[in-house]
């Protein structure tokens, strides 16, 4: 399981937007002072979204929770966002080197392109679990 804690930032019917709490960039150790991945956590700590999650109504607006999925669940999320998307663009290059170098980089654009609206369209996304901490 991949844990890391969130900070509810409102409720309603059974669901809670929820924002990760700010940690280290890896969140692997303590030195955050002399760690330049720590550096880029901060940098992008700014840019957090709320994510919405499913919870029981005695969540409320300032709790911690605790969100995990599973490594399955993060490796098809990975598969699903990067490598359809990469895969079809190199098939999609393939196809259209019959045509040329203009053909290849066709190809490549709409590949990766139907990769990504695959993707999009699928609208699968990890199931998170949420407990309060």
């Amino acid at each position: 399981m991949i844990e890391t804690s969130a900070r509810v930032i409102a409720t309603e019917n059974g669901t809670a937007q929820v924002e990760p709490t700010l940690t280290s960039g890896c969140g692997g150790c303590q030195s955050r002072s002399s760690c330049g991945i720590s550096g880029l956590g901060k940098y992008f700590s700014n840019h957090r979204k709320a994510i919405e999650v499913r919870c029981d109504s005695s969540i409320q607006a300032g709790d911690e929770l605790q969100l995990s999925m599973t490594e399955g669940d993060l490796l098809k999320a990975g598969l699903l966002a990067y490598l359809l998307p990469s895969v079809l663009a190199l098939v999609g290059a393939g196809i259209g080197a019959a045509w040329g170098d203009v053909g290849a980089v066709i190809g490549m654009i709409a590949g990766f392109l139907v990769g990504f609206l695959v993707a999009k369209l699928s609208r699968w996304t990890p199931r998170l679990v949420a407990k309060k901490a």
